[in-house]
C-alpha cells in the first residue's frame, strides 16, 4: 500500500475541459462548433509555455502561462475573442470541475488510512480554490505547489521538493497524475507513479520509462491500491 498518494490537480483531478460549454457560447457562429478543439490547443499550449519557461529559467505564475496560451490560441484559430470574453474564460479556467469518480474515490483513500496531498503545478491560490469550489479539499492533507520552488514539473527539483515538504523516502511516495510528462518525471525523480488513462485512445510517451500502474480512473487506482 502506497505511504504518501501526490495527486496532479489539472486534467487528473480536474477535467481542464470543463471549459468548453463557455467556449461554445463564446464563439460566434460555425465557430461555436472549434469549442472541444479549441480547449485541447489551449491546454497544449498552456503546458508549451511553462516547459518553456522553464528550460529559460524564467518562471511566471502558472496562470500567466494560461493567458498567454488562450491569446495564442484565439490568434490561432482566428477567433476573435474579445477581452472580456478572455477574462470570462480566464475565471471560468478557475472555477473547473472535478472529475465524475474523484470525490468518492479521495473518500475511499482517506478512510483505507492513505495520505493524499495535491501536488500541482498550479499557483496554491490556485488550487486551493480549485479544490474548494470541487468540495475536495478536506480530502487532502497538503497543497504542494512548485510555485514554492518557481519551478515546473518535469524539474526534478520539483520532485525533490515534494518530498522535502512531507519528509518521505521516493520509494514510499506515488505520483498520481494524467499527464504522462508528470508520471515520466516522477519515475525519473525515484518516485512510484500510477498513470490516469482518462482517455482509451491517449498513448504513453516511448521515453523507455513506465508507469508502475495504469488504470482507467481514480476508482480503478483504489481497487488496486486498497
Amino acid at each position: 500500500m502506497a505511504t504518501v498518494l501526490a495527486f496532479d490537480v489539472y486534467g487528473t483531478l480536474i477535467d481542464t475541459h470543463g471549459v468548453v460549454a463557455e467556449l461554445e457560447a463564446r464563439l460566434s457562429g460555425d465557430k461555436a462548433d472549434l469549442a472541444l478543439e479549441f480547449s485541447r490547443r489551449w491546454r497544449d499550449k498552456q503546458l508549451e509555455y511553462s516547459f518553456r519557461r522553464g528550460l529559460m529559467g524564467a518562471y511566471v505564475d502558472f496562470s500567466e502561462c494560461t493567458r498567454a496560451a488562450l491569446e495564442f490560441t484565439d490568434r490561432a484559430q482566428q477567433t476573435g475573442l474579445s477581452e472580456a470574453d478572455k477574462d470570462h474564460l480566464m475565471g471560468t479556467y478557475a472555477r473547473l470541475p472535478a472529475f465524475a469518480e474523484v470525490s468518492q474515490a479521495l473518500k475511499r483513500f482517506g478512510e483505507a488510512g492513505i495520505t493524499c496531498v495535491a501536488f500541482s503545478n498550479g499557483s496554491r491560490e490556485a488550487v486551493e480554490g480549485l479544490l474548494d469550489q470541487a468540495d475536495i479539499r478536506d480530502r487532502f492533507s497538503e497543497v504542494v505547489s512548485a510555485e514554492e520552488v518557481k519551478r515546473f514539473k518535469p524539474d526534478p527539483a520539483v520532485y525533490a521538493h515534494l518530498r522535502s515538504r512531507l519528509d518521505v523516502e521516493p520509494g514510499d511516495t506515488w505520483l498520481v497524475s494524467s499527464n504522462a510528462f508528470d508520471v515520466i518525471g516522477a519515475r525519473h525523480a525515484g518516485l512510484h507513479a500510477a498513470w490516469i488513462r482518462r482517455s482509451l485512445d491517449a498513448p504513453f510517451d516511448p521515453w523507455g520509462i513506465e508507469p508502475d500502474l495504469t488504470v482507467a480512473d481514480l476508482d480503478a487506482l483504489a481497487d488496486r491500491l486498497i
